[in-house]
């Protein structure tokens, strides 16, 4: 559980600050489930350029409460959590001064979005949260008040916890809670769980990630863990301590998150990984009459593919498929075996490139085409869909036949180059098994995303 944060300051002499305003956001990870703003009379007199800054001067204050009137308040709802800041050093020790005042030690863990930032998001032009938002389009209003610069936090730190591939905040949160009895609690873990699309984390006593799934319903697949008689689930059972989760919005980004974050952090529990999740591929040729020839076979390390498949019979429905979109020859797709004509030229479905009747440069035509639409080959596009939340969309970049990795942006900013999505980008690495996953996600006559080449 996360406090995000943000104070203002009287400004003036360190240490002999008051605090004017807070904004408290508790944080589950995915939402925010409690808040708490209010301005403080601090006691004292604001600086000048402070009051420049955010626009509250002590004619404001005058009538608000004093720190020791909401600092209960301020116990309740940080309690347990760990205190997520922009400049988090700054805002803990106003806090702890304000507390120490009153006589009360007040300690909680702490995170700070800059350092995170600076670690996830390298290369920014500023670090500065106004700045940072803004490169990363991430909405702010009331810049320099506390609700409008938290809210922001608690948008940049969403986009933090998404790109933190190695799950060293999730991890390092889970080891930090309180713990259930020998980690049996299967009730309550599952009711904790959402029926949504994500990737789900098992951590053991010391919150180390055991094993690492992607569901369309986390918590009926949780369940089946839990009750599961195979000897994986039962060894799950007897070492898991919390779960925690990521939810995706889309089955696609849930597949590849799941395919890049059990390579990262091999959990003990998940297959040994595989260098490939497929085992066949479509690859092309032209013969010596010059038709392109399409040909399903095993996939050859250093050979490039249109698209790969899982089995051989996925890839032969598949090209079927294919044969009958685009109206290609079953004898050049090597789905029919023949010295003559092909069984769809005797049926008039296919144009007569196997016996030659169609020329090669139209038949090539509706081959290309089909490349083009199934391989990623110096194409430049952007795949848009679903989000997490309704004002929310997920989009893949693919930068010149290369998959770069995914982002969310919200739909109050308006995207209009990729150079916006670089700045959100999950990096992916552009391995045969995430090109399998896209590609085959992508042939699903109802996918859900929108292409947008450029």
């Amino acid at each position: 559980m996360y406090a995000i944060l943000d104070l203002e300051s009287t400004g003036g002499k360190y240490n002999a600050e008051g605090i004017t305003e807070v904004a408290i956001y508790k944080f589950d990870g995915h939402q925010v489930i409690d808040q708490f703003s209010s301005l403080i009379n601090p006691e004292r007199k604001i600086q000048a350029f402070v009051v420049g800054l955010t626009g509250i001067n002590n004619d404001m204050l005058r009538h608000a409460p004093k720190f020791y009137e909401v600092a209960k308040r301020i116990v309740e709802i940080t309690e347990g959590c760990t205190i997520v800041a922009h400049n988090a050093k700054f805002d803990y020790r106003l806090l702890r001064t304000e507390f120490s005042r009153l006589g009360y030690d007040f300690e909680r863990k702490t995170l700070c979005t800059i350092e995170l930032s600076k670690k996830l998001i390298p290369n920014m032009a500023s670090y500065s949260l106004g700045k940072l938002v803004k490169d990363l389009g991430i909405p702010i209003t009331h810049r320099h008040r506390a609700i409008g610069d938290a809210q922001a936090t608690v948008k940049l730190f969403k986009l933090l916890l998404n790109k933190d591939s190695e799950k060293h905040i999730i991890s390092d949160n889970v080891r930090h809670r309180p713990k259930s009895s020998n980690g049996k609690a299967f009730r309550t873990i599952l009711e904790g769980l959402p029926t949504e699309t994500g990737v789900y984390y098992i951590h053991d006593q010391k919150g180390a990630i055991i094993y690492i799934g992607k569901s369309l319903n986390i918590r009926k697949r949780l369940n089946q863990h839990f009750t599961h008689e195979s000897h994986k689930s039962k060894k799950i059972r007897q070492e898991v301590a919390s779960v925690s989760y990521e939810l995706t919005g889309n089955e696609l980004l849930a597949l590849l998150k799941e395919n890049l974050e059990i390579k990262k952090n091999k959990p003990k529990y998940n297959r040994a990984l595989r260098t490939d999740i497929f085992t066949h591929g479509l690859c092309h040729y032209m013969d010596k009459d010059g038709y392109l020839n399409l040909k399903l076979e095993k996939v050859e390390r250093k050979k490039n593919y249109i698209t790969t498949f899982t089995t051989l019979k996925q890839g032969k429905k598949a090209l079927q498929q294919m044969i009958e979109n685009y109206g290609l020859c079953q004898k050049l797709t090597g789905l029919h075996h023949t010295s003559g004509p092909c069984f769809h030229y005797g049926i008039n479905q296919c144009g007569g490139a196997c016996i030659g009747e169609e020329s090669a440069e139209d038949y090539n035509r509706r081959v290309q085409k089909l490349i083009d639409r199934h391989g990623f080959r110096n194409k430049n596009m952007l795949l848009i869909g679903p989000g997490r939340e309704a004002s929310e969309k997920s989009a893949l970049l693919i930068e010149d036949g290369i998959f770069k990795g995914t982002a969310y942006y919200d739909l109050n900013y308006q995207i209009t180059h990729p150079g916006i999505i670089r700045n959100l980008l999950t990096p992916m690495p552009d391995d045969r098994d995430a090109r399998h996953i896209i590609q085959s996600y992508m042939r699903k006559p109802r996918h859900h995303f929108k292409v947008i080449e450029f």
